[in-house]
């Protein structure tokens, strides 16, 4: 079955027909910066819930996103513990190829960014106060899955690299046993 949905899954790519990225599930490196600051994770995806699992050091080092159930789960190994919050959209993942309030996007050119051949495109979206931000994102057009998005300024960006499309189990998404929540 895992074979025969992964097949159904690369026909329709290959037809060229548009899935929202919604739909995929997969596993990838996820490197992000905000300024200077720069995150790696190993993230593992499915609808509406995603799990990281970072790779530096800190006492949190991994979180489940539900936004299913407008839960977010930071899970601290080395205790045993959990801590709860509220999904916001500060947690909110980067992977549809329109962007949030997109007013142009203009064709660059095409490259190949970790394999796979990606359309480069300029976005223009409006931002906070109807200020306008121009991004750069990079489609992998074999997988209709945004590999790179960053802000033109060079501010922010958000890259998701050695994507493994398939199907995840239901454990990532789940709280593990015999931990238990933090006391507020």
């Amino acid at each position: 079955m895992k074979h025969l949905s992964l097949y159904a899954l690369m026909v329709v790519v290959a037809a060229g027909i548009s899935l929202p990225c919604e739909a995929l599930e997969f596993t990838a490196e996820r490197l992000s910066r905000t300024g200077q600051e720069v995150h790696h994770a190993r993230i593992f995806y499915r609808d509406h819930m995603w799990r990281l699992e970072y790779n530096e050091p800190g006492a949190v080092s991994a979180t489940i996103v539900r936004a299913d159930r407008n839960q977010v789960w930071h899970l601290i190994p080395s205790i045993h513990h959990f801590r709860t919050e509220s999904y916001g959209s500060d947690y909110a993942l980067h992977l549809t190829i329109r962007l949030d309030n997109e007013t142009s996007r203009e064709f660059i050119g095409t490259q190949t960014l970790d394999g796979h051949p990606t359309t480069l495109y300029e976005v223009v979206a409006t931002g906070l106060g109807e200020q306008k931000e121009t991004y750069y994102q990079w489609v992998a057009t074999d997988m209709n899955f945004p590999l790179k998005l960053v802000k033109k300024d060079g501010d922010w960006m958000v890259e998701y690299r050695d994507v493994k499309l398939g199907r995840l189990a239901d454990s990532f998404f789940q709280l593990p046993h015999r931990y238990v929540p933090m006391e507020p």
